[in-house]
């Protein structure tokens, strides 16, 4: 799909989890279409390998190591992108950790490992860029990456689905406070995206194919779409929505 090289023209973006994968992804996505982008995660090296590949196609990045668990440097982050760029207009808490151990199985570090980063994370992310994002000419966005594995049921996974249904009833209830601040707040729930490391690792044997009716894993630029829409004037009158890209996945 192509978008206008300036639909995102004026803005700056910050995306957690942006040195790699889906948040890459997104972070050169918005991009192309004119944002100023700054992607933050725990890995320095990753972090500016994504940045400068951003700035080689033209964009506008800045790298900022920060860990979604802490509270202060989530502010540092937007803190940093207000003094670089001048505000702040869309967050995208993309940061996410996950892995696949029964819950019979699971040590409450485990399932406190995920929750902080997953759903925490996001608490953080949001706490931090409300005022920023209330004070957007453009109208701020708050978007968080989920799943619909979320409310289906995910075996092997309770943490995460946990995390993620918080994240969702979260949003929701941001859209609602925050609508009259002029911030719309939406999840983007991916299916399989073929791309990642994520499915890779979930799903060694790419057995979600099976359940997809367009018979095809999804992209990285599937998801990466969906934000530009959320995000631009497009996406105005959306808030408190489930984005689902999945294919139509069939769910248990």
């Amino acid at each position: 799909m192509t978008f206008s090289q300036t639909a995102l023209a004026g803005r700056t973006a910050l995306i957690t989890g942006g040195g790699s994968g889906i948040g890459f992804g997104i972070a050169r996505a918005l991009a192309r279409v004119g944002a100023r982008v700054v992607i933050a995660s725990r890995n320095a090296e990753r972090l500016e390998a994504a940045a400068g590949a951003i700035r080689a196609e033209g964009g506008a990045a800045l790298a900022a190591v920060a860990d979604v668990r802490e509270d202060g440097a989530m502010q540092a982050m937007v803190d940093m992108a207000v003094a670089r760029f001048g505000g702040l207009d869309i967050m995208v808490a993309n940061a996410a950790g996950n892995f696949i151990l029964p819950f019979s199985d699971m040590s409450f570090n485990a399932w406190r490992t995920v929750i902080d980063i997953d759903l925490h994370g996001t608490f953080h992310s949001a706490k931090a860029a409300y005022p920023a994002l209330k004070a957007s000419p453009h109208g701020g966005r708050f978007i968080a990456i989920t799943t619909m594995r979320a409310l289906d049921g995910w075996p092997g996974c309770a943490h995460a689905a946990a995390a993620k249904a918080g994240v969702m009833s979260l949003v929701r209830t941001l859209a609602v406070e925050w609508g009259p601040d002029g911030i719309r707040c939406n999840t983007i729930a991916p299916g399989p995206i073929g791309d990642t490391e994520g499915v890779r690792r979930l799903y060694p044997d790419a057995g979600p194919l099976s359940s997809v009716p367009l018979g095809s894993l999804g992209r990285i630029a599937d998801v990466a779409n969906a934000a530009i829409y959320l995000c631009s004037e497009a996406g105005d009158f959306v808030n408190g929505s489930d984005v689902v890209v999945d294919g139509g996945r069939q769910r248990v």
